[in-house]
């Protein structure tokens, strides 16, 4: 999986704060920040990173999403992702 740009904003925005959020108080600060997708994208592209490991998602049926390593090396530049 190749993360698409809202891909990029959510993991930008989880590795800015460096917190554990659900998909609601994503999407709302996304939003003020000028995000024009909506909640339910956000709910869907989480799931999305984190079936490919972006993300990981603490706290069980709470689903709160925080940056993984794989998601921090993505956004730094150092995963070649040919081969994930």
């Amino acid at each position: 999986m190749r993360p698409n740009r809202r891909d990029e904003a959510i993991l930008q925005f989880l590795a800015d704060k460096d917190i554990a959020l659900p998909p609601t108080p994503i999407y709302e600060n996304l939003r003020l920040e000028g995000a024009t997708f909506s909640q339910r994208t956000v709910r869907r592209r989480l799931k999305q990173l984190h079936e490919n490991e972006f993300v990981e998602k603490i706290l069980g049926e709470k689903g709160y999403y925080r940056i993984s390593e794989k998601g921090r090396a993505y956004l730094a530049g150092e995963l070649d992702l040919a081969d994930t």
